[in-house]
């Protein structure tokens, strides 16, 4: 009776035991767990990298010829966006398209494109530094449109959206450019670029996901279509289908 006793007892202990065992193991992991949580919720990470950025094809091309000296007139926004009764008559887009037209001139090698934006801004600098200024004329102006801009989205199903489905944004431009005589006021040359922009996502049997609004394919179009027209305009001066002539 007393050895069945003890042999009780020790099996009592030995259970009790485990069960304390597991129920610190079980804490330990419980508390390691929110520990991890802990550190990853305070813990933010931040990355960042440099993206290439498209150039006209003339851009890496050695030249050693004449750079003709253009300004860059008006620049304006004649398609339907960002026009509606709600517009608060800025034209951001006509902005935006001359800047992206300017900086591709001059990556050409062709031009040298004088600002007429900063006027005021130039003239203070060269008070400051108690310099004269010697503006160099030039003898064509280049004006130009977005004549067409606009977005969309589109998306499909399939089995009524159960096994997948996909959305895409696509954004689309359309730029003209005229070159004017200063002289004679005469359009001598004009060109057009245009450019479409798409961004697509597609979600299989809830795998995946979709897209939100992304405000940048405006500039993305904006810029492809405004550097296929300044491509077509060097192509014709390297043609000579066109030949810039001192006035």
């Amino acid at each position: 009776m007393i050895a069945l006793a003890a042999a009780t007892l020790r099996a009592g202990f030995r259970q009790r035991s485990e069960q304390n065992v597991k129920k610190l193991q079980q804490f330990l992991v419980s508390g390691m767990t929110t520990a991890a949580l802990v550190l990853m919720a305070g813990c933010a990470t931040e990355s960042s990298r440099a993206l290439p950025v498209a150039k006209v094809e003339s851009a890496g091309v050695a030249y050693a010829g004449k750079r003709y000296p253009v300004a860059v007139g008006k620049f304006d926004n004649r398609s339907s966006y960002m026009r509606g009764i709600f517009s608060d008559g800025v034209d951001r887009l006509g902005g935006q398209a001359k800047t992206i037209l300017i900086t591709h001139m001059q990556q050409t090698n062709r031009f040298s494109v004088l600002d007429r934006d900063n006027m005021e801004e130039i003239k203070q600098e060269a008070s400051i530094k108690s310099t004269a200024q010697h503006l160099k004329g030039a003898d064509y102006v280049v004006t130009g449109d977005v004549t067409e801009f606009g977005r969309k989205e589109v998306g499909d199903q399939q089995l009524f959206g159960l096994l997948g489905r996909g959305k895409s944004q696509i954004a689309y431009a359309k730029v003209a450019l005229n070159i004017v005589n200063i002289s004679t006021s005469e359009v001598v040359y004009s060109t057009q670029g245009a450019g479409e922009y798409e961004l697509s996502n597609r979600e299989v049997i809830g795998f995946g996901g979709t897209a939100s609004y992304d405000s940048t394919l405006n500039g993305k179009v904006l810029d492809l279509a405004m550097r296929e027209a300044v491509n077509n305009m060097v192509r014709a001066l390297d043609s000579g289908a066109w030949k810039p002539t001192a006035n």
